[in-house]
């Protein structure tokens, strides 16, 4: 991974550069437990989410995202903010708290946000769908 010394390394925060320079918990879960895919077609940054799961809570998890630096900064940082966590909290996990949690994102690189949130998610309902569980226990 090349390290971003463009005049757009500058639009971001320290927190954003670190989590880009790096990624925490980078890679593959090859048995997960649950997986989430999502992009976004209008900048082509695309997000894969592992998790592991036990008794609902996420022992383990990982991201490979093709993107910008945002877009792997908010998938660090989301990793980072959950692992941990039951499956009802880290549905809990905003886009707004992804981008909080990073000091602050452009606004045209918000929508990085919203895919770490939506990434999450769709790992969680995979997970659950696996379990013949519903979504509609966490609402």
């Amino acid at each position: 991974m090349s390290i971003d010394k463009s005049k757009d390394s500058r639009l971001y925060t320290s927190k954003v550069m670190e989590h880009f320079r790096n990624p925490h918990h980078w890679g593959k879960i090859d048995d997960a437990d649950g997986v989430g895919r999502v992009g976004n077609p209008i900048c082509g940054d695309v997000m894969y989410i592992y998790l592991k799961i036990k008794d609902d809570i996420i022992i383990d998890i990982a991201f490979e995202t093709l993107g910008c630096v945002a877009a792997i900064a908010t998938s660090s940082i989301a990793t980072e903010m959950v692992i941990g966590k039951s499956l009802k909290e880290a549905w809990k996990l905003t886009d707004k708290d992804v981008a909080n949690a990073l000091g602050g994102l452009p606004a045209n690189k918000f929508h990085c946000s919203m895919l770490a949130e939506e990434g999450l998610r769709s790992a969680i309902q995979d997970y659950l769908k696996k379990q013949g569980r519903s979504i509609d226990e966490f609402k």
